[in-house]
């Protein structure tokens, strides 16, 4: 919608210095943008006599306008007062009552910007730092997604050092970006001593130096404890754990310490030490820290593999091809994973088609990409459930992801899908890269481009939480005479993380999917010699214990207890406990205990009829959106719109919420695999046919068309029922339903019922259409 006094300014600046030579015009539709900020900066230019106009409020701009002194009452320059005003009206604030004067108006609104970006100091007035701010698009106010807590800490650096003559007010949003991180980093340039002419917020040697003379531990108190926390807070929540800004080194400032430590591969010490400050500040962390593994373009011969693995190295990434017209030869050579095998090592394919320019990255690329993908992988033997790693190896903006790189791992997909989607796509790339397509087009795994510290992908943005390695430094490696390009990589050692393939993931040996379906034929035929009940309701109540079994937690009042005696029949005679398995479609860590609550549900209480949710609905995805709804609710500062907080966190890889990308597709197989086995169908036969072959691609066009009649309207119309109550006659179900949401929202939320249609409407509608794109081809 267009802003009518953003478009006054647009056609005012254009119509005002359309003819001065340099000038850029700016379109004239009444949406706030850097466009426009440019055109009137250019104008401020012009009116201080400065003949080269460019889009920046650089130092000559400044310097003229400190000769101007304050813009205020009684300034001289009319057009001067107006692009001002005009600024302030494109940043969100009323620049005044009358164009061209400076007015009671303008100094009320500049005393809000000063208020809003920290600097305090209400004076009604304009000096150079607040011109450069006011012709900016940062934000000083909180945006949806922000924090208080960084907002907080965003107006500290502000107030504490904008009267550096290197330091400019940077934004007030809530929000970690890169001139975040480097406003951070100029504070410590500060208070390391560095001459104010030398700050520049890059992590150089000097910066390098201040950070290891300045260790922290607990009990330490200060300004480097207030810089060391800012640091903590902005790379967020880790594992379930936060922190706040403090300037005293406190046990909850420790605990977060070692969980970011551990996080990121480091010693969990819960010490600031060097290594702990280079990772918070910078993508490269400590590039002379441990590094497991590293990537190279080099053939890796027996005598390479064992080499590397002498000196601490595990795990090699190599390309499975190259462009036709490259002379790298940097493929994997005929016998090359033997030999890595043979020298004790394992290794991780990445494909690399150019990935050089926003042009290498269309949704058709990605598709034809795919699929040459996974005919190389397939012809060197790799089994299924191997990730492969799509390089953006270039410094892609926010938009250009938006515009081009996520479409083009959406042709990934797609190309993987139409080849029965063998191989599990990752994604190489910045750190901004690998969060948002990881987030957007479902990669699993992420390789992180950390040594291209410049990038502004990874200035500014955390490590995202799925990543595996991390590349931190290129290095000529050397052995017996033989020396060859190596990045060092570091591998995250947790659980889950991919660890590349070893001997045991080629040439069709065992998969995980094999153990599961091994794992229920036991099952079953262990609940078949116990002769007591249908066996596939045996095995489904063996899969939920014991963690969806309790009265507490609500199950049993949901669909009942397990048989107990089966139970313990089971433990004595069946299988080994099989938890967890990696779902080959979606590359994710599923919970069979979950998928088996879910499939229990649904075989004991149905999946519900059209619009009207059951309690085989709730024991799914309904109670999943209910706690969700909890969460939301809890955030409800941060996001204002649902719509958003369904966008930013629902069915996400890296993003921690109460419903992540593997509840839903737990979710949605236990519904698919409860329907069957409630239709006759053995629960051995159910499990093959729908976490098999090509079951996981299929699963959500299954679930959108089986349980929604193939309608975002009855998604959406369910899914509002659930929430709300609508159409239950079932009191329990009722109550349940508000447990569940109590549980994420606290006591005093406000039921959905409660809630404005118009509020609650945009939260369902991003579930909906979540769901109508996941089962789209």
């Amino acid at each position: 919608m267009a802003d009518p006094k953003v478009l006054e300014a647009q056609k005012w600046v254009n119509a005002t210095y359309g003819a001065v030579a340099g000038y850029r015009r700016c379109p004239e539709d009444g949406r706030p943008a850097w466009s426009t900020m440019y055109s009137l900066t250019r104008a401020l230019q012009h009116e201080l006599g400065i003949a080269d106009l460019t889009d920046a409020v650089g130092p000559l701009t400044l310097s003229k306008l400190a000769e101007k002194g304050p813009l205020g009452p009684g300034f001289a320059n009319d057009n001067i007062i107006r692009i001002a005003q005009h600024a302030l009206f494109c940043k969100g604030y009323w620049g005044g009552d009358t164009y061209g004067r400076y007015d009671a108006s303008t100094a009320e609104s500049v005393n809000s910007l000063r208020s809003d970006t920290g600097v305090g100091n209400l004076i009604g007035t304009v000096d150079p730092k607040l011109f450069k701010a006011i012709f900016t698009m940062d934000a000083y106010v909180l945006l949806a997604g922000g924090t208080e807590q960084i907002r907080h800490i965003q107006q500290w650096l502000n107030g504490s050092y904008a009267g550096k003559s290197t330091y400019f007010i940077g934004p007030c949003d809530g929000l970690y970006s890169r001139d975040v991180q480097k406003a951070l980093v100029k504070a410590l340039q500060y208070e390391f001593g560095i001459p104010e002419s030398d700050v520049n917020g890059n992590f150089g040697p000097a910066t390098k130096a201040g950070l290891r003379n300045h260790p922290l531990q607990f009990g330490d108190s200060g300004i480097f404890v207030q810089l060391f926390s800012a640091a903590c807070v902005f790379n967020g929540t880790v594992d379930n754990t936060s922190t706040a800004f403090k300037s005293t080194f406190d046990g909850k400032l420790v605990e977060w310490v070692k969980a970011f430590q551990v996080f990121s591969a480091l010693e969990s010490s819960g010490r600031g030490d060097y290594p702990t400050w280079a990772q918070l500040l910078i993508s490269t962390g400590d590039q002379d820290r441990p590094a497991g593994a590293g990537d190279t373009r080099h053939h890796i011969s027996v005598d390479r593999a064992k080499a590397l693995k002498a000196a601490g190295y595990h795990v090699v990434g190599r390309y499975l091809d190259e462009p036709p017209d490259s002379t790298l030869d940097k493929e994997i050579q005929p016998g090359e994973l033997e030999a890595i095998f043979a020298g004790d090592m394992r290794v991780f394919p990445i494909w690399q088609y150019n990935s050089r320019r926003l042009e290498d990255f269309t949704y058709a690329q990605g598709h034809e990409h795919a699929r040459r993908a996974h005919d190389r992988a397939l012809g060197y033997g790799f089994n299924a459930g191997t990730v492969i790693y799509f390089a953006v190896d270039y410094d892609a903006t926010g938009e250009e992801i938006t515009s081009n790189v996520v479409p083009y791992f959406l042709g990934v997909q797609a190309g993987l899908g139409t080849m029965g989607r063998r191989y599990i796509p990752g994604v190489y790339g910045s750190r901004n890269v690998c969060a948002q397509v990881s987030s957007h087009a479902y990669t699993r795994f992420s390789f992180v481009s950390g040594m291209s510290w410049g990038f502004s992908g990874n200035l500014g943005f955390p490590l995202p939480s799925n990543w595996s390695f991390n590349q931190i430094k290129e290095i000529r490696f050397s052995a017996g005479g033989d020396t060859f390009d190596w990045d060092r990589d570091v591998m995250n050692p947790r659980a889950g993380s991919d660890r590349g393939a070893g001997p045991e993931n080629v040439n069709g040996r065992d998969s995980a999917l094999d153990r599961v379906f091994r794992y229920i034929d036991e099952l079953f035929a262990a609940a078949v010699r116990y002769n007591r009940g249908d066996p596939s309701l045996r095995v489904l109540e063996y899969l939920r214990y014991p963690h969806y079994v309790d009265l507490y937690d609500g199950w049993q009042t949901l669909i009942g207890d397990v048989d107990r005696d089966w139970i313990s029949y089971a433990q004595a005679n069946g299988p080994a406990k099989l938890d967890r398995f990696n779902d080959t479609a979606g590359g994710v860590s599923i919970d069979l205990d979950h998928l088996g609550a879910t499939a229990n549900a649904v075989l004991l209480k149905g999946g519900g009829s059209g619009i009207v949710p059951g309690r085989g609905d709730f024991g799914g995805w309904g109670g999943d959106l209910c706690t969700f709804y909890g969460e939301w609710r809890a955030h409800s500062e941060e996001y204002a719109s649902g719509y958003l907080f369904c966008k930013d966190r629902l069915a996400k890889i890296t993003v921690p919420s109460t419903f992540t990308l593997d509840d839903l597709i737990e979710d949605v197989d236990g519904y698919l695999v409860g329907t069957a086995v409630r239709n006759g169908v053995k629960i051995t036969d159910a499990v093959r046919t729908y976490l098999g072959g090509d079951g996981p691609t299929k699963r959500f066009a299954n679930f959108f068309a089986l349980r929604h009649g193939g309608a975002e309207q009855t998604v959406f119309d369910l899914a509002w029922n659930m929430l709300t109550g609508n159409t239950y006659d079932d009191l329990q179900l009722t109550s349940l339903r508000w447990l569940a949401i109590k549980s994420t929202s606290g006591m005093f939320a406000l039921a959905p019922e409660s809630l404005p249609k118009d509020k609650l409407t945009p939260f369902v509608q991003g579930y909906a259409e979540l769901i109508k794109t996941l089962a789209s081809p």
